[in-house]
């Protein structure tokens, strides 16, 4: 009897296996299996993105093909879903054309210039499936105008204008919150930095610079090189905020970059999501050691966190003017876009385009026009009162300590008027006029600076920083000071020399 079964079970354990392995066989296929849903070309200046939604992780090969150039995608056990075919291109991107090729969806992407691919496959969030994502990345070497107008306007000893990087948030395949009417965050924001944009280029001493002009998703590295590239003295995201499930929440705030973490559990949620939606790009600003990004981080960002807290509370004041704020005071949150370690770099959420009311503002043109005067408002009256060297603004801010110090030039003008209405005339000029235009011109060198008074500061610790005494402070801005010593933030005082 022993000796039956022994063989009998072999052949029932090999028979077992073969229906195993047959039954994997055939599992295998449908579990590696993935279909093409849509596909999507976005193209922009520097690079094309095309997205192939999916309705599953596949594996998949990239390669290139030169005379002509093309991109081959093969996907292992792809199809095609119903209405996805050939597709017109855009950006680098001549045509796309599909089929199969040994048992492989195949997707060639003829372009019309040489580009350098990089490929990433995305997982689900909360608006898509899988996603493959092609990048074609075809930058322009071509220096850009404005980099070569500022080098020449200081070459001659002209003032240069004040530089804004102004960042449209998300854009392509990225298209950010959505609001209950079905307005997309990339579009409003577009909008608005269009706006803004104009109206700064309208300004005299300042000029515009737009990180994407139009809807396409810009890598936020690029983002940067874009401000750098320009020589931005300040860097300006648009983004509309957005709350889970369409909560009452409505208004602006303005955000800059914390090294100590989020003042809220709003800034953490915020953070996150922002975050999230940088990093589509497949590019990480965390490219060095922990160490030393720290160190980098340390030694750099002081003085431009400083920068981007003044403008901040600058453009909130503004704001605040039509509309309501969502937080009073500038908040601070570790969004990916305001890491720059050199440009002072802020985040303006216009809205809640999550909240109805907010969202029909995001749609109105002329409300956008408002929000777009309402931040020019604040980023001018920082340049105003701190302006880079060199620049217009600072030209006009010493013509204005000039004139604070004495009205020596509208004294001289009378003068000279005296003196022109005398002609032929044996009588002396106005012995007060003329003596009122020596003083002022002796006092016309009086004050070195104008100080912005930011919170927290006293009048003892301005002069300090200043070398001169806090009474001689006190003296020359006595209209100024409350009774007591009490200086407000904003406040504007006058530097003397002594």
């Amino acid at each position: 009897m022993r000796g039956t079964l022994r063989p009998l079970l072999s052949i029932l354990v090999l028979v077992g296996g073969l229906l195993a392995c047959a039954a994997g066989a055939m599992a295998a296929p449908a579990a590696g299996s993935s279909t093409v849903k849509a596909v999507r070309i976005w193209g922009g200046p520097d690079s094309t993105r095309v997205i192939f939604e999916l309705s599953g992780p596949v594996d998949y090969r990239l390669f290139q093909l030169a005379n002509p150039d093309r991109v081959v995608v093969d996907l292992d056990n792809g199809a095609f879903g119903k209405g996805v075919g050939a597709k017109s291109g855009k950006g680098a991107i001549k045509d796309m054309r599909i089929g199969h090729y040994q048992g492989k969806a195949r997707i060639v992407l003829d372009l019309d210039r040489p580009a350098q691919p990089k490929t990433f496959l995305l997982n689900p969030n909360a608006q898509y499936g899988y996603r493959l994502v092609v990048e074609l990345d075809t930058p322009n070497n071509q220096p850009s105008q404005i980099v070569k107008t500022i080098d020449s306007d200081i070459a001659h000893g002209q003032p240069r204008p004040v530089v804004i990087a102004v960042d449209a948030g998300h854009g392509g395949d990225d298209p950010g919150a959505r609001g209950q009417g079905g307005t997309l965050e990339k579009t409003a924001t577009l909008e608005i930095a269009k706006d803004l944009a104009r109206k700064i280029d309208a300004q005299p001493g300042m000029h515009a610079v737009l990180t994407r002009t139009g809807d396409y998703f810009v890598p936020l590295k690029t983002r940067f090189q874009i401000a750098r590239e320009h020589k931005a003295d300040l860097f300006v995201s648009i983004h509309a905020n957005s709350c889970p499930d369409y909560c009452s929440a409505r208004g602006a705030s303005v955000w800059v970059l914390s090294t100590h973490g989020k003042q809220s559990e709003a800034g953490k949620w915020l953070a996150k999501s922002e975050n999230a939606s940088d990093l589509i790009g497949g590019v990480s600003l965390d490219d060095k050691s922990h160490m030393l990004a720290s160190v980098l981080l340390d030694l750099s960002q002081g003085a431009s966190m400083h920068a981007a807290h003044e403008v901040g509370g600058d453009i909130l004041g503004a704001l605040g003017k039509i509309g309501p704020l969502y937080r009073d005071t500038v908040q601070g949150a570790n969004f990916v876009v305001l890491r720059s370690p050199d440009v002072p770099s802020i985040l303006v959420e216009t809205a809640f385009i999550s909240n109805r009311a907010d969202e029909r503002l995001l749609d109105s043109s002329g409300d956008r026009q408002q929000l777009a005067s309402a931040i020019l408002t604040g980023v001018r009256q920082y340049f105003e009162t701190t302006p880079p060297p060199g620049t217009w603004f600072a030209e006009q801010r010493n013509q204005r300590l000039h004139l604070a110090a004495s009205p020596a030039s509208r004294v001289d003008k009378i003068a000279d008027a005296t003196r022109g209405a005398r002609v032929g005339s044996t009588d002396a000029p106005a012995p007060v006029v003329l003596a009122s235009a020596k003083k002022a011109r002796a006092n016309a060198d009086a004050y070195q600076d104008m100080h912005k008074v930011s919170r927290g500061e006293t009048l003892s610790g301005i002069a300090r920083q200043y070398g001169i005494s806090t009474s001689a402070l006190r003296s020359v801005n006595s209209s100024k000071i409350a009774t007591g010593g009490g200086i407000q933030a904003g406040q504007v005082l006058l530097i003397p020399n002594s």
